[in-house]
């Protein structure tokens, strides 16, 4: 993950992003572009699955189902090895095509599923931390079951969901919505303001949308 992205250009002064989308579509333009058969039309219609499947589980099991499955269909790899940049915010299509992504692309990819399962946006944070036991910077979905709960994290280091407060190889510094940027704080998340522009996001969901996304406005 490319610190330089959440530093220097955080983050969202747009209107939410709600996630909805009509599967069919997205799977015709997928094949247009990707082709009909392979490991990728695998993955996308196991996607699909997971969604039809958990669409009426309690909030808690939703957010384990969806943790669990980007875990177990995606492995780790870098930007500069799978895309060639230093830092490029894979959709959660292209990401399930490439069956590979970095932290950031598991953290969108949950984000993602989870809004079109109806988990509300202010109970995710795409949250920004530090792995302490490396010492590199590492991205993370946190969800708050109430506002000023301590988080939980969805990690693609570990299935496990653990409060914040038991992830002691993490440091919590930022977290960002499609709203704003949040300083992470012992009391909860403080607002430390909007910014009317990030490239990576923007370009996110520029290609979301012609993906076939419905990332309608609200």
């Amino acid at each position: 993950m490319a610190v330089s992205t959440l530093s220097a250009g955080m983050l969202i002064g747009v209107p939410e992003a709600k996630a909805s989308w009509s599967f069919d579509q997205i799977m015709r333009k997928a094949e247009k572009r990707y082709g009909r058969q392979g490991p990728a039309k695998d993955r996308l219609l196991s996607w699909n699955l997971l969604i039809e499947s958990s669409r009426y589980l309690p909030e808690r099991q939703k957010l384990v189902a969806v943790n669990q499955f980007f875990n177990r269909e995606l492995r780790f790899m870098d930007d500069a090895a799978l895309w060639k940049q230093s830092d490029y915010w894979a959709t959660p299509i292209e990401t399930l095509v490439q069956g590979a992504g970095d932290c950031e692309d598991f953290s969108l990819a949950k984000y993602f599923t989870l809004r079109k399962l109806g988990v509300p946006e202010e109970r995710l944070r795409i949250t920004y931390t530090r792995e302490l036991t490396r010492g590199q910077a590492h991205m993370v979905l946190s969800y708050y079951a109430a506002p000023g709960a301590e988080p939980l994290i969805l990690d693609n280091l570990t299935d496990g969901m653990l409060p914040a407060s038991q992830r002691e190889d993490l440091l919590l510094l930022y977290a960002f919505d499609a709203h704003g940027l949040y300083q992470v704080e012992k009391d909860g998340l403080r607002r430390t303001g909007n910014t009317d522009r990030l490239p990576g996001w923007q370009a996110l969901m520029a290609r979301m949308r012609q993906e076939g996304f419905s990332l309608e406005q609200g």
